[in-house]
């Protein structure tokens, strides 16, 4: 074999010095100047040619300026190998100016390069980090910035998902223009790499909420969480940790891969299924779960007050006058909704109360609590209960868990009927909804869009019309056709004095407002409901009982019902009264619904809770007042 040569060594020498970078080059051509300017200095002292007798160090300091600017030469006077000399110094240094420039150059563009990657690591503690990229994003980023509003220093949000940094800053931007005093950092990299994950700094963090991005969401939430978990560089304390999950068979994995911290995951099917079942039987309902799960107006906290203890929940009630009572917790941490009013305040007991801020949780001068004893009414009407009738337009994967949650609600006899175009839903509904005992379930097939269709299913002859959205289409055609269908319906209830409720659901949050055009009685914007639920828990992990007990069928929940069976109508009233008269029913009283403010957005679609306890208002007969009931 033939020995490579001198000039192939040096090739091969000087391509891997090069390799090194942009350092290298800078060096390389640092050295290259000072031999130009050494070697030049050195042949004019030894052919005695300086033009004044300059000293070696002389001739070196002129050569160095002629590197550096070659205008310099113009002036230069002396014999001829003394201006060849220069002219090759000033040669030699346009070329290493001009590669200077270019290094430095490309230096930017590749530091530039590396920003826009989004690969550098943050440092950042006391911040909230959310892993993966979907929708939701926007409506958690807007409600931790509200949250975040009380904070003096600041706060800062660090998203990391497997998408490019500088697309992540301009959807944000565009969607949440105002941050106030919220930082929003992207970085670019994958949930379930532990590498990437230690650029978002998550051991240094105060909550993380994982959200369910994938054609897999469950697998690629339970691999998020153990990479936070069984990370190498983790710290000792528990991790807070925010999720979601859609089958019920994977909360055990993530509860179990999760035991040394705090992971909260939220079952989104069943959560949701639960909101249309209750929502569809209750007009409004939506509407006031997401009063309480938002940032924007009242929220709930928790609270011990030593003066309450030994008094009984029921005294409790009108205790406060800027904040509405909900329930205790108890010393042990067990949560109690709206316990009987007779259960007593024990010492170490907290309250937990719905108030616009945790400083106005303040009890309330006994002297300003005015009741008017002549409009509360202590009998309401009694309606014996009925088999019910209901319609379901569309299918999704919650479809199955609103039947059964519809069946422990109605009556026996009641029925319920199913339309979609999904094949074969029969089969699959009766594998899923399992043996129903209060309803007969009845599936056909066909297109919700067509109008033929609802005038042959004499939409106005049901007691509740459900329309639920198309999970496996995009979301943007999944919501258009439940437009269409909505726009129908309410055609056909305009030409129908029979009432009955619809229900829709929704799956952007920006389609609302196209379909307040319909009059629907509630839209439920699913992954906005289930973002808003997230968003509180990453700033108060201690909400996940309240909300587990808000949403569960057992026990006591959310009404809305006629405030006429509480108080009197056509007289002004103050919500001490309306209080009062929930009590004596054993009930909580949270707020109240106007019914002809029910369209207006701006006025909360007339949900009104935690009202002024001292304002008077006067009711009709359609208002509606909310409280925690057994039932």
């Amino acid at each position: 074999m033939k020995k490579p040569g001198f000039k192939q060594r040096f090739q091969y020498w000087f391509d891997n010095y090069m390799s090194h970078g942009s350092s290298a080059m800078l060096t390389g051509l640092f050295i290259l100047s000072a031999l130009i300017i050494l070697v030049a200095a050195a042949l004019v002292k030894l052919t005695n040619t300086a033009p004044n007798g300059e000293s070696f160090l002389e001739v070196a300091w002129m050569s160095l300026l002629r590197t550096l600017d070659s205008g310099t030469m113009g002036g230069d006077t002396g014999s001829p190998f003394f201006l060849l000399m220069m002219l090759i110094v000033t040669f030699g240094g346009i070329f290493v100016v001009s590669a200077l420039i270019g290094i430095i150059n490309n230096g930017i563009e590749d530091k530039m390069d590396e920003l826009r990657k989004g690969r550098s690591a943050v440092i950042e503690s006391d911040h909230t980090v959310i892993l993966g990229w979907t929708p939701q994003i926007f409506t958690i980023i807007s409600e931790l910035v509200l949250a975040n509003e009380s904070r003096k220093s600041g706060a800062v949000i660090v998203v990391l998902a497997d998408q490019d940094k500088v697309e992540m800053e301009d959807a944000i931007s565009e969607r949440i223009p105002d941050t106030k005093n919220t930082r929003v950092i992207c970085r670019t990299g994958s949930p379930i790499d532990l590498t990437d994950l230690e650029i978002s700094s998550p051991h240094t963090a105060r909550s993380i909420i994982i959200l369910a991005e994938g054609s897999d969401p469950d697998t690629a939430v339970v691999k998020s969480v153990l990479a936070i978990t069984n990370n190498p560089n983790r710290h000792p304390e528990p991790y807070h940790i925010v999720t979601q999950i859609r089958d019920p068979k994977n909360m055990d994995v993530v509860r179990m891969i999760g035991t040394k911290d705090l992971v909260q995951p939220i079952l989104t099917n069943d959560l949701i299924a639960r909101v249309v079942a209750q929502t569809s039987r209750q007009s409004g309902l939506s509407l006031v779960y997401t009063e309480l799960m938002d940032f924007s107006g009242d929220e709930i906290y928790f609270k011990e007050e030593p003066s309450l203890s030994g008094k009984t929940y029921g005294d409790a009630l009108l205790a406060f006058g800027k904040s509405t009572l909900m329930g205790i917790r108890k010393a042990d941490g067990t949560i109690a909704m709206s316990p009987p009013m007779d259960t007593r305040i024990a010492s170490g007991d907290q309250v937990f109360v719905l108030a616009e801020d945790e400083d106005k949780i303040d009890l309330a001068d006994p002297a300003r609590v005015t009741l008017d004893e002549s409009l509360i009414r202590t009998h309401g009407k009694a309606s014996r209960p009925k088999p019910e009738r209901a319609l379901i337009l569309g299918w999704n994967r919650s479809g199955a868990i609103i039947i059964r949650e519809l069946d422990n609600y109605v009556s026996k006899g009641s029925q319920i009927t199913i339309v979609s175009d999904i094949y074969n839903l029969d089969k699959k509904i009766r594998q899923d909804s399992g043996r129903l005992k209060n309803q007969k379930v009845n599936v056909l097939e066909g297109d919700i869009r067509d109008r033929a269709l609802l005038e042959k299913l004499e939409a106005t002859e049901y007691d509740h019309v459900i329309v639920l959205a198309y999970n496996h289409l995009d979301q943007q055609e999944a919501d258009a056709i439940t437009l269409v269908t909505l726009l129908h319906l309410r055609d056909i209830a305009e030409r129908d004095e029979t009432p009955f409720s619809i229900v829709s659901e929704m799956l952007d949050v920006r389609n609302r407002e196209l379909a307040e055009a319909a009059k629907v009685d509630d839209f439920i914007v699913s992954e906005h409901l289930i973002s808003l639920m997230m968003a509180q828990l990453s700033e108060n992990a201690e909400l996940m009982d309240v909300f587990t007990d808000i949403f569960d069928p057992e026990g006591a929940e959310i009404y809305l019902k006629p405030i006429g069976d509480y108080v009197a109508l056509g007289q002004p009233v103050n919500f001490y009264t309306v209080t009062e008269a929930a009590r004596r029913r054993g009930e909580t009283a949270l707020g109240y619904r106007l019914m002809n403010e029910n369209h207006d957005s701006e006025k909360a679609y007339g949900v009104h809770t935690n009202p002024d306890k001292l304002q008077k208002v006067t009711f009709s007969a359609e208002d509606r007042i909310i409280v925690i009931a057994e039932e």
